[in-house]
């Protein structure tokens, strides 16, 4: 497989054979006429799932059913290549109606026509099977048989209900009963998704041993030793998560008018995969034109249900001319701070993320500098009218400078902004005292090594070792 660039510094185990690890997700969705109200939410959720993915290099696929008498499936694991057709589909799934509800039918029509081969399961080349099952009412018919059926095959499930679902019949088909999540209505989701993404690490951080597949045999046996193949982290949260403070600096003059909402969407989707509500993570946004304005400091909000609704109402700025370097110094000297809510002195990693649309008026040279002296790690995001060279002046290091024709394509660059990210924050870190000239983040120390998780992008690395009974 693919070489991962993981230090496991952490786990002091010198593990010679790394490869990246290959999901096929499917989601089941009740399309019943009781969630005509919650469908909305259910979709969103599907996309914010999906956002963690990496669909584009082949490595995940994903599929989406959607049921309530009858399954619909709305696109098999082999009939789309792209995280953005998925997203465009599931943004535009309509909600299907009808009534009883038949869970044990659509489970069953899973095992038989969407966890197979020819609709692009992976399953007998040994790649995880998941379902991620959300469903609003009691089933009509039996759940028992179908969900054995689906155990057998090694399909790992999970649930998440609402205030009119059976919970017992809910913990019956989810793969365990810790995987059966609920919530009171599904508009609540978003406050379920970093316990969905918690659960969901903790069993794929899990020694998993591969047993051939056979008349009875489960193909995942979560119980075996011998040769596990550790199953590290599959979805956002890391296993050992580090704590970071994120500032967006984003770019609100005249030229950016059009671009905003894309920008803002950007935003969101990053904040989506932080862990903020247990004070892992704390973020923060300035927006910049001819001043820079501090739209929230990285203490203002303390769960990511206010950031996200604090980003999705933010306005458009405004002004000329655009001023980059007195809105670097700006966070130099207000937002990467102590009382500002910053932790830099704790050790936590300072992260700055840079959309900007257009060439200062200023220079941005001595501000970058000082923040690059402060230890800031520093990604910027131009696009068509930005100057390259001044970005990647601006950049930790020139490969942390990306670029998009329009913001509008933010969507695009995603998925390579998140693998520049994971590539240098999965490393062996060495934090040097903070003093005069010297950077509080070493990335070339070693030592004390401090494996720094991912977080826009989920570490997964099958690591194959004889690591019997190996726990994280």
């Amino acid at each position: 497989g693919m070489l991962c660039s993981c230090w496991m510094a952490l786990m002091a185990l010198d593990l010679d054979s790394r490869q990246c690890v290959t999901l096929d997700v499917v989601f089941l969705l009740d399309g019943s006429d009781g969630t005509r109200s919650g469908f909305p939410a259910m979709r969103d959720f599907v996309q914010r799932v999906v956002e963690t993915l990496s669909v584009d290099d082949n490595k995940d696929r994903v599929s989406v059913v959607q049921y309530s008498r009858d399954p619909a499936v709305q696109f098999y694991l082999n009939t789309y290549k792209t995280k953005g057709e998925i997203l465009d589909i599931v943004r535009g799934l309509r909600h299907k109606g009808g009534r009883p509800l038949n869970t044990g039918a659509a489970l069953q029509h899973l095992r038989d026509n969407v966890f197979t081969a020819s609709a692009g399961s992976r399953r007998q080349e040994g790649v995880p099977q998941l379902l991620i099952v959300l469903s609003g009412g009691r089933s009509f018919d039996s759940v028992d048989a179908p969900a054995s059926a689906l155990k057998d095959l090694g399909v790992i499930t999970y649930t998440i209900g609402s205030r009119a679902s059976d919970s017992s019949e809910l913990q019956k088909i989810a793969h365990e009963p810790s995987h059966a999540l609920s919530v009171s209505e599904f508009t609540d989701l978003p406050d379920v998704q970093e316990q969905f993404s918690s659960v969901m690490s903790k069993v794929l951080v899990s020694t998993a041993h591969m047993t051939p597949t056979g008349p009875g045999k489960k193909m995942i046996d979560f119980k075996g030793q011998g040769y596990g193949q550790m199953i590290l982290n599959t979805f956002v949260t890391c296993r050992h998560p580090s704590r970071r403070d994120v500032v967006f600096l984003l770019d609100g003059s005249d030229g950016t008018r059009s671009g905003f909402p894309a920008m803002r969407d950007f935003v969101q989707r990053v904040v989506e995969t932080l862990s903020v509500d247990d004070n892992k993570d704390r973020v923060s946004v300035v927006q910049y034109s001819r001043d820079p304005a501090v739209q929230f400091y990285l203490n203002t909000y303390k769960t990511k249900g206010e950031i996200l609704d604090t980003v999705r109402g933010l306005r458009h700025k405004g002004g000329r001319p655009l001023n980059t370097g007195a809105a670097l110094q700006h966070l130099r000297d207000n937002v990467f701070t102590a009382s500002a809510g910053s932790r830099r002195q704790e050790g936590v990693p300072q992260l700055l993320i840079v959309l900007s649309g257009g060439r200062s008026f200023d220079s941005v040279d001595a501000p970058a500098s000082a923040l690059k002296d402060l230890g800031v790690i520093t990604y910027t995001i131009g696009s068509r009218a930005s100057d390259s060279s001044e970005l990647q002046k601006i950049a930790h290091e020139p490969s942390h400078a990306l670029s998009v024709s329009e913001f509008t394509d933010l969507p695009d660059v995603q998925e390579q902004f998140s693998s520049v990210m994971s590539k240098v924050l999965v490393s062996t870190t060495h934090m040097t005292p903070t003093g005069p000239g010297k950077k509080m983040i070493d990335f070339k120390g070693q030592g004390y090594g401090q494996m720094i998780c991912d977080f826009s992008f989920r570490l997964h690395i099958i690591i194959t070792h004889g690591v019997s009974g190996f726990k994280l």
